[in-house]
């Protein structure tokens, strides 16, 4: 195969991965009435000055299935994550008992499960939609090389084809972690 159309390969089958990478980093946030040490990833607390990750300044640990209890480093900083977390709306009250925060995670009712799933299976759609823009792509840079006689029609038209075989292959690993999310949502 011609090396142009091995490097667009190449970058198709990237981004496809980082699509669903990306994805399943979002649904990490998504709580599902267990405790979920990822929820915090993206909440940030002012460490001596510089925004930084809670994770990255305590330590997270989960209890009884329900409970995340986060253990500072440094004790000076629980009011500033306590802080955090509440402007965070992660939809979690922290409760600071002097040494520790603890978040409680609430049983999930029935209607709150059916948002989530609702959210997960949109967020599976903008995953497909991404795939498809970078199928577009790579199928335009594909046609550029046939329209400057670099590739031939033959050697075109297998490469559309393998295009399609990734994003295929792509969208279904989207739609298997989005089934595996909702299960997890809906299971009581």
């Amino acid at each position: 195969m011609i090396e142009q159309v091995e490097e667009i390969l190449l970058t198709l089958d990237d981004k496809l991965t980082k699509t669903l990478n990306v994805l399943k980093d979002d649904f990490a946030s998504i709580r599902a009435g267990r405790a979920n040490p990822h929820i915090l990833d993206k909440v940030t607390v002012d460490y001596y000055g510089v925004p930084t990750p809670i994770p990255q300044t305590s330590n997270i640990s989960v209890q009884e299935g329900r409970c995340l209890v986060v253990s500072p480093w440094d004790a000076s900083l629980l009011k500033s994550i306590e802080k955090a977390i509440l402007v965070a709306n992660i939809g979690i009250t922290p409760t600071n008992d002097g040494k520790m925060i603890r978040l409680v995670f609430p049983q999930l009712t029935e209607e709150r499960r059916k948002e989530l799933s609702k959210q997960v299976k949109k967020m599976g759609e903008d995953a497909k939609v991404a795939q498809r823009n970078v199928r577009r792509d790579a199928m335009e840079a594909l046609k550029k090389l046939k329209n400057d006689k670099v590739i031939s029609e033959d050697e075109s038209a297998s490469a559309e084809k393998d295009i399609e075989k990734y994003v295929s292959d792509g969208i279904a690993k989207i739609d298997e972690a989005v089934a595996a999310k909702d299960k997890e949502i809906m299971t009581v």
